[in-house]
């Protein structure tokens, strides 16, 4: 054995890519193959790995703990029921997510925007970012909803235009061109004399 595949054998399953935790893609895919089949036990771990970052990526989208909680529960639970459409073209988490997203924007528009923007800072599990100082979070949540979950997925959970594009299901310089919009208004908003 070589000292490379040793180190390679050492390397641990899990990373960091941008703004999510990773765990092995083939780990996931062996867990759904398990879960499908009928495992409760894969299921479970299944759950276990994803719970914490499908409540940070529902707080950061809507901004309550209490709601962000429901909408990981609802998306987990929706995921696992429609398990068996998980085609493996993208990582389980990014599938995960995207159910997560697309709950949290649903949320959102029954609200219209009006959640606060400062519980994704007391959610436990995986480091989160720090509050979001009441002027800002104020304009962000006066931004359009779109633009709105651009930035807080880009600045809030610090994913790449390409990760949000594909949590999205849209296009990378769809992500960018709302970005850039949403960055211009909050700007204009901010150097307002009475922001």
């Amino acid at each position: 054995m070589t000292s490379s595949r040793k180190t390679a054998d050492k390397a641990p399953p899990t990373g960091h890519a941008g703004g999510f935790p990773t765990v092995g893609r083939s780990d996931d895919d062996a867990l759904v193959t398990a879960a499908l089949s009928g495992s409760e036990a894969a299921a479970a771990q299944l759950f276990d790995r994803h719970w914490d970052e499908a409540r940070r990526v529902a707080a950061a989208v809507v901004g309550d703990v209490a709601i962000a909680e429901d909408i990981a529960q609802d998306a987990l639970i929706q995921a696992f029921s429609r398990l068996a459409s998980y085609r493996h073209e993208a990582r389980f988490g990014t599938w995960l997510h995207r159910i997560v997203v697309n709950r949290a924007l649903s949320v959102l528009r029954r609200h219209r925007g009006t959640l606060p923007l400062d519980a994704a800072s007391s959610i436990s599990g995986p480091p989160s970012p720090p509050p979001i100082d009441p002027l800002v979070g104020r304009a962000v949540a006066d931004l359009p909803v779109k633009q709105r979950v651009v930035v807080l997925l880009r600045y809030r959970l610090d994913l790449t235009p390409t990760e949000i594009a594909e949590l999205l299901d849209t296009k990378v310089g769809t992500v960018n061109s709302r970005l850039s919009r949403a960055l211009e208004q909050l700007r204009t908003r901010l150097e307002e004399p009475n922001a």
